[in-house]
């Protein structure tokens, strides 16, 4: 498979949309690399490729968790560089699960947005 057709699963086994994300790409007989990002995480170079596959940064976080919430931050007054230092010290933050497939992705929430990857023309 070469770079350009590479499909890429950032994963939490843990998380229930994960899972189920990555039963929709077994199912459609798709192999990915799978990157447990709380094990590996994504380096500046990784997180700049996604967002430059069309997820805006700021979609990358996520908000809701205890921690982010304990650090009382604001996002809305974060530069971008901000967060990727944020998501580079704090991997439990990263939205997941996040498909990359060449240079798309999506973020697989619900699960059935991977269709959109693996499915498109």
């Amino acid at each position: 498979m070469s770079e350009t057709n590479k499909l890429t699963i950032y994963h939490n086994p843990r998380c229930s949309k994960s899972r189920e994300t990555m039963t929709i790409l077994e199912e459609h007989e798709q192999n990915p690399d799978v990157v447990e990002y709380l094990k590996t995480p994504p380096d500046r170079q990784a997180l700049l490729q996604i967002v430059a596959s069309g997820i805006p940064l700021r979609d990358l976080l996520r908000t809701g968790e205890t921690a982010f919430k304990e650090m009382d931050l604001n996002v809305d007054s974060m530069t971008d560089d901000d967060i990727i230092n944020l998501l580079l010290e704090n991997p439990a933050l990263l939205q997941r699960p996040i498909v990359v497939l060449g240079d798309k992705a999506v973020i697989g929430r619900p699960p059935a947005r991977v269709l959109e990857l693996i499915q498109s023309p």
